[in-house]
């Protein structure tokens, strides 16, 4: 009983990071994709990358949609935290053309599963 009162209080005493409901949560998750959704133009002619702005807000779209099932107001406020990372080190242009080109990696060329497409592409 006591062990479970104890739990009780440190669940209720986490601090939030930024957002103090979910509401607020929301704010800043729309203000963070609106903010890359305006700067996909620029990040594509500085990188010189070959997508279009149309293929890179695609993939902005799903980046987002990847974490739409988070609930907890703490890691969405860290997820928002990384996002701004991300975005103020691409606008600075601090990454280079391959940490852009990286986001399309993993969803354009997915991993042989079976024996002969691995022998096929070289893999052991």
């Amino acid at each position: 009983m006591a062990s479970r009162e104890a739990v009780r209080r440190t669940v209720q005493s986490v601090r939030p990071i930024l957002s103090v409901d979910r509401e607020e949560a929301r704010k800043r998750v729309l203000n963070l994709y609106k903010a890359w959704y305006r700067q996909i133009p620029y990040i594509v002619m500085d990188y010189d990358i070959p997508k279009s702005v149309e293929q890179c807000r695609e993939k902005l779209r799903e980046e987002f949609l990847k974490h739409k099932n988070v609930n907890d107001i703490r890691v969405i406020d860290m997820l928002v935290i990384k996002g701004q990372m991300e975005l103020k080190e691409s606008v600075e242009i601090w990454k280079q053309k391959g940490h852009i080109m990286r986001y399309w990696k993993e969803s354009q060329e997915p991993k042989p599963t079976d024996f002969l497409s691995k022998f096929l592409s070289g893999q052991s």
